[in-house]
This record gives C-alpha cells, sequence and structure tokens, in this order.
C-alpha cells in the first residue's frame, strides 16, 4: 500500500461508503418498481448487499498502516490525557523545557565551534604551520609555539614538497586618513600564498597577487564587507579609489565576503607585506603561517618536509650583522615542526571548556529526566486500577506499555519544542556572557545540525524516563489498590533511587561550582602589577614613518602628546608603553648577557643560546600612571631618553635571579645581543602579570621608548604604535576619550585614537575563560540543585499523602506531632546523605578533569568538597520540612470518621 493512500484513506471511506449507499438506492428503487412498498424494498436491498460496516472496516484496513494508526491513536488519548492533568503536564514541561533548552544551547555552541568546519573550501586540507622550541629556555610563549620568519617563510614556500599553497599573516592596526575624522583599524599583512590557501574568491574586485607583494610594486590594499558597507556604503565603485593608510595611498582591489576571517583574525583592511627577500635574516619570528595540503599528502608527510627544511633554512640565511652569528645558534632551540589541522589552531583549548560545560548541562538533563520518571510514576500509581482493568479486559502488555510510552515521548517533544524558545534566548544570554575570546564567536547559531540534535534528546530522554512507568506499571497482573496501597514501601524503592542519583548528580556540580568560586577568589586575590584598573584609561596612537620619518620627532610628538593628556581636568597621572599588560600584543624578546657572568657571545658561538627575556619600552612616568611599584632604584627621566643615556629597569624576578636581590641588581649592567654596548639597571620594578593574572609574571627588561639602533650602527629607533595610560576617575566615560581624542588631534590632526578602553575591561577578559566555566557551572549547579531539592519535596509530599491515614491513627494514639515531623525530615535527609554519599567519589574522580581550569588549588579542595555537601544535606532538610510540618497537621477525627 502506499503512503499517498494511507494519508487519503479517509477520503477513500467516504468514497465506497457514498458507492454502497448508491447501490442499496438503485436496489431500493428497482424493489419498488417490482411492486414493493418503500420499507420492504430497503430491507431487501440491504439484505442482498450485506453488512455494509464489516465491507468499510475491511476497506479501512486495506488502506492503513496499522503500526501507524496506533502510534496516532495513542498519541491522541496521551494528548487528552495530559490536558486532563495540567499540573502535572505544566510541571513535567517546565521541568524538560529547562532541561532540553540549555542543552540545546551549549550544544548550539558546541556545534559552532568544535563541529562545524571551518568556513573555507575543502577545509580538511588546511593545517597551521606550528614550531616547538623546547631548548629556547626562559620564553615559555616561544616554548610552546615558535612563529616564522620572514626567511623561513621563503624556505618553506619555495622548497616543500607536500603544500599546495602556503603563506604567512600577521595581525596589527593602521591609521586611515581622508574618509572624515582619522581612524585607527584592524589590519592583517598577509604574504603571498595566505588568500590562495584560503581559497575564498572576493565578493568584489581581486585578490591580492603576487604582483602586489614586490617590494617596489604598487600600493594596494583589500577591504573587509564590513568596512566597505561601513565606509563607502557598499558602493561597487569603491573599487580602483585610493585608500590613505598609514599616510600613504593605496588603491583598493578587492572586498572579501561577508563574514570572512584570515584563520580566526577579524579585519578591517589586508594588507601585502611586500617582504623583500633580498634583506630576509634568519630571526624576525614574527608569523604566524597556513597552508594547504596537496590532495595525497598527509600531516605526518608535511612534519617530516618540514623537519627536512629547517636545517636548510639554518643554512641558508645570514644573522643581522653586528651579532657575528650563523644560523648555527639556533640548534640549541631544537626547532621542530608541529603542524595541525586549521581548526585545532582556531579553536584551540577551548574544546576541554566547551566539553567540560555541555557534560555539566548533560548531568542537569539527567536530573531532570529522573524528576519527571518520579511524576510519571506518581501518576502511574494513581491510575494503577485503571491500568489492572485494562489488562483484566485484554489489553496487552506491549499495547499498555506502548502507550505510557507514547504519553512520555509525547512529552519530551512538547518539553523539546518548548526548549528551542528556551535555548534561543539561552544562546544570546551566551554569546554575551561568553569569552570575548571564545573561537567562531560570530558563528555560533542554531542551525539544523542544533534542531536534530534536540529532537534526538526529545526522543532519547522520553524514552529514558517514560521506561521505568511502562515498565513497572505495564503488565497484565496489574493488582487492584486497596486501603493497605500506600503502605507498601516496596512502591516506594524506585522513587527514592531516583531521587539519590539526582542528589549524587547534584553533587558533583555543585562540587564542580564551588572548585570554580575558590579559582576565581584566587585569580581576584592575584597582584596583578597595576592597582585600581577601574581608573586606568588606555588609548593606542601610532605615528607612521611617511609622515614622521625622524625617530626623536616621533617622542617629542609623544611626549607632547603625554603633557597635553596629563593637563586634562581629572587626570592624576599619565604615561606610555610599547604595550600595557593583558592587552594581548605578542611582546619583543631576545637575550641578555650579564656583566661578570660568562660571556654570552662565546656561549652563542659554541651554539649556546642563554635565556630569553621579554622586552618593553617605557615613557617616564609609565609606571607612576599604572600604580607599579619600584621595588628599588629611580624610574627613567626624559633627560635620560634625549641625551641616550644607556639606562634600563628590569623586573624584581630578573633582578633576583641574575644579582639574587633587588638592591644589588642597581648599578649593575648587562647587554642586549653579543657585541652591543652595555645598558646600566638603574631601578627594579615589581613583577607583572603581562599576560594573564593566571600566568606567571615574565622576567622583563623595560627600555627607554627611544633608544640606539639594535643591530650596529644607524639612526635612533623609537617606538611608533604606544599605548597611553591616564589614571583618573572619569576612566571609561565618553567625555574622557572625547578629551583625549581633541588632545591628540592639538598635537597632530591626522592621528587617530584606536582601541579606548580600561584595564578594567582588559582586567575582566583575562578572567573571562574562568568567569565564562564558573558561570555555567553555577547555573548547572543551581538547575541541579534545585530539581533535586523538588525531588526531595516530591518524595517526602507523596509519602505524605499516601500516608494520612496511618498518620491519622498515629496522632490518634498519641504520637507528638513534632516526632512526626522528624521522621519525614529524617527520611529525606536518609536521602540527601546517601546521595552524598554516593556523590564524593564521584566528584572526586570527575574534578581532576578540571585541573586545567583551576589556579591556586587543588582538585580535592577541601573547602569545597565539605562545603558542597553541607548545602545540600541542608537543602534537603529545608525540602523535606515542608511537606513535614503539613503531616503534623492532619487532623485524626476527620481521617477516622472517613473511614
Amino acid at each position: 500500500m502506499s503512503w499517498l493512500r494511507y494519508f487519503r484513506r479517509m477520503r477513500w471511506d467516504r468514497e465506497r461508503r457514498e458507492e454502497m449507499e448508491s447501490y442499496v438506492q438503485i436496489e431500493t428503487d428497482e424493489n419498488i418498481a417490482r411492486g414493493m412498498s418503500v420499507e420492504e424494498a430497503r430491507f431487501a436491498a440491504q439484505r442482498k448487499f450485506g453488512n455494509a460496516t464489516l465491507v468499510r472496516e475491511e476497506i479501512y484496513r486495506m488502506n492503513t498502516l496499522q503500526f501507524l494508526d496506533s502510534v496516532f491513536r495513542a498519541a491522541r488519548q496521551a494528548l487528552r490525557a495530559l490536558r486532563h492533568n495540567p499540573a502535572f503536564t505544566a510541571a513535567a514541561l517546565l521541568t524538560l523545557a529547562l532541561g532540553i533548552g540549555a542543552n540545546t544551547a551549549v550544544f548550539s555552541v558546541v556545534n559552532s565551534v568544535l563541529l562545524r568546519p571551518l568556513p573555507y573550501p575543502h577545509p580538511e586540507q588546511l593545517i597551521a604551520l606550528r614550531q616547538t622550541a623546547p631548548g629556547a629556555a626562559g620564553l615559555a610563549s616561544v616554548a610552546d609555539g615558535l612563529l616564522l620568519s620572514s626567511s623561513m617563510y621563503f624556505t618553506y614556500a619555495e622548497q616543500n614538497r607536500t603544500f599546495r599553497a602556503l603563506g604567512v599573516f600577521g595581525t596589527g592596526t593602521a591609521a586611515v586618513t581622508g574618509l572624515g575624522e582619522p581612524e585607527q583599524v584592524r589590519s592583517v599583512g598577509i604574504s603571498d600564498g595566505v588568500l590562495q590557501t584560503l581559497g575564498v574568491q572576493p565578493a568584489l574586485g581581486r585578490w591580492i597577487d603576487a604582483a602586489d607583494q614586490k617590494p617596489d610594486a604598487q600600493q594596494t590594499v583589500m577591504l573587509s564587507y564590513g568596512y566597505w558597507q561601513r565606509r563607502f556604503g557598499g558602493d561597487r565603485s569603491a573599487i580602483g579609489r585610493s585608500l590613505s593608510v598609514e599616510s600613504r595611498p593605496r588603491v583598493i582591489v578587492g572586498v572579501m565576503p561577508l563574514g570572512f576571517r584570515v584563520v580566526d583574525a577579524d579585519f578591517d583592511l589586508i594588507l601585502p607585506e611586500q617582504m623583500d627577500r633580498a634583506k630576509a635574516v634568519l630571526p624576525g619570528f614574527g608569523w604566524r603561517g597556513v597552508a594547504r595540503l596537496k590532495p595525497e599528502a598527509t600531516i605526518a608527510q608535511a612534519n617530516a618536509d618540514i623537519a627536512r627544511l629547517i636545517p636548510i633554512w639554518m643554512t641558508s640565511w645570514p644573522m643581522p650583522g653586528a651579532m657575528g652569528l650563523d644560523g648555527r645558534v639556533y640548534q640549541a632551540w631544537r626547532i621542530a615542526p608541529a603542524l595541525c589541522p586549521l581548526k585545532d589552531e582556531v579553536v584551540k583549548n577551548v574544546g576541554s571548556l566547551l566539553w567540560a560545560v555541555m557534560a555539566t548541562i548533560g548531568a542537569v538533563m539527567l536530573i531532570a529526566c529522573a524528576n519527571v520518571a518520579n511524576l510519571l510514576l506518581v501518576r502511574a500509581e494513581a491510575r494503577r486500577q485503571e491500568l489492572a482493568i485494562r489488562a483484566a479486559l485484554g489489553a496487552g502488555w506491549a499495547t499498555i506499555v506502548r502507550e505510557l510510552l507514547t504519553e512520555s515521548v509525547l512529552l519530551g517533544l512538547m518539553g523539546g519544542a518548548l526548549g528551542i524558545g528556551l535555548a534561543y534566548e539561552g544562546l544570546r544570554l551566551l554569546i554575551a556572557a561568553g569569552p570575548a575570546n571564545l573561537p567562531r564567536l560570530n558563528e555560533i547559531s542554531l542551525d539544523a545540525r542544533a534542531l536534530a540534535f534536540t529532537l534526538a534528546i526529545s526522543v532519547a530522554s522520553g524514552l529514558l524516563f517514560g521506561s521505568l512507568p511502562a515498565l513497572k506499571y505495564g503488565g497484565r497482573r496489574i493488582a487492584l489498590g486497596g486501603r493497605t496501597f500506600s503502605a507498601d514501601r516496596e512502591r516506594h524503592r524506585t522513587r527514592n533511587l531516583l531521587v539519590v542519583a539526582q542528589i549524587a548528580l547534584a553533587l558533583v556540580l555543585l562540587v564542580s561550582s564551588a572548585l570554580m568560586i575558590r579559582t576565581f577568589q584566587a585569580l581576584r586575590r592575584v597582584d596583578p602589577g597595576f592597582t585600581k584598573p577601574e581608573q586606568l584609561q588606555t588609548v593606542r596612537v601610532t605615528i607612521p614613518f611617511p609622515q614622521m620619518p625622524n625617530p626623536e620627532r616621533v617622542t617629542r610628538a609623544q611626549q607632547a602628546i603625554l603633557d597635553k593628556l596629563a593637563a586634562i581636568p581629572g587626570v592624576i597621572s599619565a604615561g606610555f608603553a610599547s604595550a600595557v599588560p593583558l592587552e594581548g600584543i605578542e611582546p619583543n624578546w631576545d637575550v641578555i648577557g650579564v656583566e661578570g657572568q660568562g660571556d654570552p657571545s662565546a656561549a652563542m658561538a659554541r651554539g649556546e643560546i642563554p635565556p630569553l627575556r621579554f622586552f618593553k619600552n617605557v615613557s617616564p612616568g609609565y609606571l607612576r600612571a599604572m600604580g607599579t611599584k619600584l621595588v628599588a632604584g629611580h624610574d627613567l627621566a626624559w633627560s635620560d631618553v634625549y641625551s641616550q643615556r644607556r639606562f634600563a629597569l628590569v623586573s624584581e624576578n630578573l633582578a633576583r635571579e641574575f644579582w639574587g636581590s633587588p638592591s644589588n641588581a642597581l648599578g649593575k649592567r648587562f647587554l642586549e645581543i653579543p657585541r652591543t654596548p652595555w645598558w646600566q639597571v638603574i631601578g627594579v620594578v615589581e613583577n607583572v602579570r603581562e599576560n594573564g593574572v593566571d600566568q606567571n609574571a615574565p622576567a622583563i627588561v623595560y627600555w627607554p621608548t627611544m633608544r640606539d639602533n639594535l643591530y650596529g650602527p644607524g639612526p635612533l629607533n623609537a617606538v611608533r604604535s604606544v599605548a597611553f595610560v591616564l589614571r583618573s576617575d572619569l576612566a571609561g566615560t565618553e567625555s574622557l576619550v572625547k578629551q583625549i581624542q581633541q588632545a591628540v588631534w592639538s598635537v597632530s590632526g591626522t592621528l587617530p585614537v584606536a582601541t579606548p578602553r580600561t584595564m578594567q575591561d582588559m582586567y575582566s577578559r583575562s578572567l573571562a575563560r574562568t568567569s565564562f566555566t564558573l558561570v555555567m557551572l553555577a547555573i548547572a549547579g543551581a538547575m541541579a540543585l534545585l530539581l533535586g531539592l523538588v525531588g526531595i519535596y516530591g518524595v517526602i509530599a507523596y509519602a505524605v499523602s499516601q500516608r494520612r491515614r496511618e498518620i491519622g491513627i498515629r496522632l490518634a494514639l498519641g504520637a507528638e506531632p513534632a516526632n512526626l515531623k522528624r521522621m519525614f525530615v529524617r527520611h529525606g535527609v536518609t536521602l540527601a546523605a546517601a546521595g552524598v554519599g554516593i556523590g564524593l567519589p564521584m566528584a572526586a574522580a570527575l574534578v581532576r578533569l578540571m585541573k586545567s581550569l583551576l589556579f591556586g588549588i587543588s582538585p580535592l579542595d577541601p573547602l569545597a568538597f565539605a562545603t558542597a555537601p553541607a548545602v545540600l544535606v541542608f537543602a534537603a532538610a529545608l525540602a523535606s520540612f515542608l511537606p513535614a510540618q503539613r503531616a503534623a497537621k492532619v487532623d485524626p477525627v476527620e481521617i477516622l470518621s472517613s473511614e
């Protein structure tokens, strides 16, 4: 039978009925013509035709899928039953909607971030060019992943055997002028091969290609779709127009499509880097790499290919002239390829966080299922006599089970439908509350896969919580209830076990939440190396080389801006630096050699590289503005900067490492690289958490903002892009930002003021991952606690309702109401204690997986493991007290008279 006939069977039945009635009418008319009366004629016609109802039923059965028909019939019956029990239906649907909605929302994040392919053609062929350098002591960032130099790019791009395309890129900012007010925008500098690797065609115009990358080529630029819309109103004639970037005209050659990112980098402009192969040297490790494998190549083969090229790179390119060394010095770093799928590079370590959150929300779903199972058990007990009568009248075990499961699955589907609405709103909150550095944040959405997940979890949960009452009460041999029906302890055992399971799971989530709270407290206690971040306003100002080539003029312009900023009413102090803590800018680094502690030149000539150190350039007054303490010595002065005195500051941990104490470091000398002049330590700065409050403070050298050329004789170097810091109670206000803009423009009207934000914003961002995890686990823990307490309340309340006769007799015989209260409260606390006893070992085993999320505490933190059970047992006692109090108020006269 075709599906079409099944869905049109009602029409077929109507047509057959009309045919049969027509036949009977024709036969009746013929009988009347033969001389019969009307009644005799119709009776004779019906007798000749036979039983019309049986014929219609046979035709209906022929056009019916029995299983589907029985399911629809069971669904209609279930809907009627649910409609007649609104309180039960509302409680079950609310519980399921919360559980399914939370799971759907979190799964949407997991799906969008971890499971969905990257939005590039054949994303499985894309890899990130990662390298390790475990021998580069002193810099964790290098040990974890060494970026590429321009000479590495040339070597790998020209001599590899496994890639179809390869390129390097770096993120930054660029000043755009000539389109209204000066503007600092996000930029991505790319080499040839990046766009070819990613393979996404421009929405308008063309790619930046190899011709644009030649050092003497015309300056070109590509726009993001958003910047094109915002600045050019989507005008297609923007292609070919000129745009002033960093005071240089660039021709717009293309616009990338909406949503396109260079790996994980959002941007406004794409700029060709125009690397000069003739000037490339070995160092300069500042580029991220991306490549597309050939169809027949694997990551293992690509790793072997790059490992083959690293020695070739070391011997093919020079070191900077003043160093007098060659590539053999990098042998000590033990540079090795660590290529990985590009998706892993984008996602980084957020996968473990999201799966942990998914697991916690999944535990909440199990608790919700246990709660609904308890509700269904109560309802099934109320229907016990009905089910027993149906079984006695011949209803099969399979029929009753099917109808009970249909009702539970229908509940699951209805709860899922409501959950989708909650998930949509919850997803908006998740995106808003999620860490700003959560990868692919703009791609998170409720898609077809998320809806399929909702359908699957709705059906699975319906089968899960419906299986217990269906199997327990769906059998043919169901006894009719009597007066002692409520006293049967056997019937309460399943419900008690479900509550114990709920409490055990809730305890695991509460312990996890407590650990994250303790972690957050430990992070808040860390001294970051600056004070009152809510008072610190930062802005970034960049002075392009074409606008101001002379480095001393750059520094004097920055000082002039600083003086203008310090004169703003309400500003307490001001300074600037190449980067402020927690800003996320990759720091400069190199080796240093300390006078009297071995010759670094000789060590490097032997292939040994001293430990690497972070470098930062700071202005006089920067430390005071930040609230960073000088442990010993004094700050830099502007006279030191302009007279080019070789004075520097060092961090406290660096001073203790080389000279034993901060005071001993004063007056000592060190050099940056071999064969360069000595620098003298004039001050020691307290340790600063540059990379995050959960990261150790690195050893840092603080250089002046203008200094000599690093690699030999030549012009001075000035830091052109600096972050100004103002300490003011007005930090974060729009009025202060406007005054800062006016102060900068009073020095130069073409300088844009970029990324205005407070240190509190950056401080909060550094805690965002922990805060996000804390919020998610707190929500999961609160939901689990609430559902667990509802479960205990339901069990005790049901026990009270079923034992009212027993309670009345006890009270009539002189039992004290207080003793009755204690009896029921004891029952609830016993269930909670049993759940705690099971949950504690589970928590101890599972929270070890959270070790990477914790800071400053042990996974077996005693306070967390003591507090969570205490809260749970206390709350369980309160949940048991309300029905226990109701039991103590039972009127024994009323109960006995009803007997």
